[in-house]
């Protein structure tokens, strides 16, 4: 199948499937959506829309943020795993906003990506959801169902990304990120699917005879 096929296969589903999709991390802005994709990171988004709402009855701008101690973000946050460093990374972050950016979120990758805890994937996030820049944010479940579509030679997540934003056009970009990791949540889970059960992946691989292995990013 070509790959111009797929991909007019794989739209089709996702848009039947997930029209109008949300952003599944609980927040009212900029600010509290960075915090919550910050605390996602090895965390599932259920256990983060239980804590945020404790965080950000104490915080929820970086004026009031800067103002807690670690030691609160953190006995609120520690659930969410890597509690130390996230609550480090959510006071500093929130220190340098007031102090380089007059309290507000900055709009740019790079200046995203250079406060502490936020790596590319979180920028990217903020950037497509918050702001509304296309962006293709990329994690490892998008980089797993991009192998198993064959979408990607899958070296690693930030090949998957210019793979993927190769292939879909710009304006799908911030629609596809949440609906790939729908239906990988729903129908084309890591250890369920395989490449064989979902409908995505048996209407664009008919052929595939066996579980497909992935590559690890």
């Amino acid at each position: 199948m070509k790959l111009e096929e797929k991909r007019n296969i794989i739209m089709r589903i996702l848009n039947k499937n997930f029209p109008t999709p949300e952003v599944p991390l609980n927040h009212k802005d900029e600010f509290t959506l960075l915090i919550a994709v910050l605390l996602s990171a090895q965390c599932t988004d259920e256990r983060v829309n239980q804590v945020t709402p404790s965080l950000f009855a104490l915080a929820d701008n970086p004026r009031k943020m800067e103002s807690l101690s670690e030691n609160q973000i953190y006995h609120i946050v520690r659930s969410c795993g890597l509690g130390p460093q996230k609550a480090k990374a959510i006071s500093l972050l929130s220190k340098i906003i007031m102090q380089k950016h007059n309290g507000k979120v900055p709009k740019t990758l790079k200046e995203l990506e250079s406060l502490p805890g936020v790596g590319h994937k979180t920028a990217s996030v903020v950037m497509s959801q918050a702001f509304g820049f296309p962006m293709f944010p990329v994690d490892t479940h998008i980089h797993r169902l991009a192998q198993r579509w064959q979408l990607t030679n899958g070296k690693n997540v930030a090949q998957t990304e210019k793979d993927l934003k190769r292939i879909f056009p710009k304006k799908s970009w911030n629609k596809l990120h949440l609906q790939i990791i729908f239906w990988g949540r729903m129908f084309c889970q890591a250890s369920k699917c395989y490449g064989m059960e979902c409908k995505i992946c048996m209407t664009i691989n008919p052929d595939r005879k066996r579980p497909f292995k992935h590559k690890r990013p």
